[in-house]
């Protein structure tokens, strides 16, 4: 014996699921209803602080570079940006350190080195020319600054030095070199400005490979130490990140557990659905599109794990069911159905693609035959309990 669902509305009184009012609690209904908004929304409020964690570990990992202190993410929900603040392990740093982070700081006994090297420069019989800014207009000079791009002399960098402008000998060092070779790229080569230029050039970079041993071994250690300093601060933040993984964790459970509490008091609160109800169930679902359908099957799975919700044929026993999965059936068949309905009755002009069209009430109509069968097969296993 097979049991068809009709295509039209079963008419069981007070169990029409599309028009019916959801009536769920007993008794003072809507205060309940407050009271379990109240909870919901205070859960969605710590979820939506939990979720910005969530991403600040996510990006974190994905990046694995802590030194960006604020970033810009989009959340997997809503589109929404949140700023991504760090975990700041490194307030004592000072601007100065900020500045010059990266760039070797030569020690002042290096530096104490590099004014004695660069004092006997300026004190050679031949150095006068180069101790002030070239006088470009008192000389004529009219294509000074078309072939010199960045003009240098040795009054200027004595006066950065004594400044404290300079931060490592190795700037020091270019600003010199660029005096000399500016001159010699202005002027010619048999001019006497030019083999003064070369000759100090060369007694410089004489002096310079005497301070170089010690210079590349400053760097080095220092080199190291901001390398240690780097994998320290890492490691601070994974362990800082780790924890707050740790702490994420620990609230997701407790947030589990209290929608599982928050869930068993709504169930204990709702009313059965009546007989009736449970008929006209059964007969929406036999309406529903195939999506629908599969839709409706899965959440009886998510209730009963061993139910064959993607299986070709599927044995469906409404009696069984709990009251959790029954109400989610059924405001999900009134909303399911109300969308078909709405969309039937905005379309009813569209009448191409009559291959597809015919290929989906097939599918419809296999799957209403498959809904029909379980119901069937369950009306029959009532009668026998009976």
């Amino acid at each position: 014996m097979s049991v068809h669902v009709k295509e039209e509305p079963v008419l069981v009184q007070n169990c029409d699921v599309e028009n019916s009012e959801l009536v769920v609690f007993n008794g003072n209904g809507v205060s309940e209803l407050e009271d379990f908004g109240t909870c919901i929304d205070d859960i969605t409020e710590r979820v939506n602080q939990l979720e910005q964690k969530v991403v600040e570990v996510e990006h974190f990992y994905s990046t694995k570079d802590g030194a960006a202190q604020t970033n810009t993410s989009k959340s997997n929900s809503g589109g929404k940006k949140i700023a991504i603040s760090q975990p700041n392990i490194s307030k004592c740093n000072s601007a100065g350190k900020d500045k010059t982070k990266g760039k070797h700081v030569s020690s002042p006994e290096l530096m104490r080195q590099f004014a004695t090297m660069f004092r006997q420069i300026t004190q050679n019989k031949w150095a006068w020319p180069f101790m002030e800014p070239v006088d470009v207009k008192g000389l004529g000079l009219h294509d000074y600054y078309k072939v010199i791009e960045k003009p240098m002399d040795l009054g200027t960098i004595k006066k950065k030095m004594e400044g404290s402008d300079y931060s490592n000998v190795r700037e020091i060092y270019a600003d010199v070199r660029l005096v000399f070779k500016n001159a010699m790229k202005y002027n010619e080569a048999k001019e006497d400005v030019y083999v003064m230029a070369q000759s100090l050039l060369q007694k410089f970079e004489e002096k310079w490979i005497h301070i170089m041993p010690k210079l590349v071994e400053e760097e080095k250690k220092q080199a190291d130490e901001e390398a240690e300093e780097h994998a320290n601060k890492q490691l601070t933040l994974e362990a800082a990140q780790a924890e707050m993984a740790r702490d994420l964790s620990n609230e997701l459970y407790e947030i589990d557990l209290e929608l599982e509490r928050l869930r068993e008091s709504v169930v204990q609160r709702c009313r059965k659905l009546s007989t009736q109800e449970k008929k006209g169930l059964s007969a929406a679902l036999g309406r529903l599109s195939p999506e629908d359908l599969s839709k409706a099957l899965k959440m009886v799975s998510e209730s009963n794990p061993s139910f064959p919700a993607g299986a070709p044929e599927v044995e469906l026993d409404i009696d069984v069911q709990t009251d959790v999965t029954l109400w989610r059936l059924k405001v999900f068949v009134q909303e399911a159905l109300k969308a078909a309905a709405n969309k039937s009755s905005g379309g009813t002009n569209a009448q191409t693609n009559n291959n597809n069209t015919g290929e989906i009430n097939k599918n419809n109509a296999k799957r209403r035959r498959e809904i029909s069968d379980a119901i069937n097969k369950a009306s029959i296993k009532r009668a026998k309990k009976a």
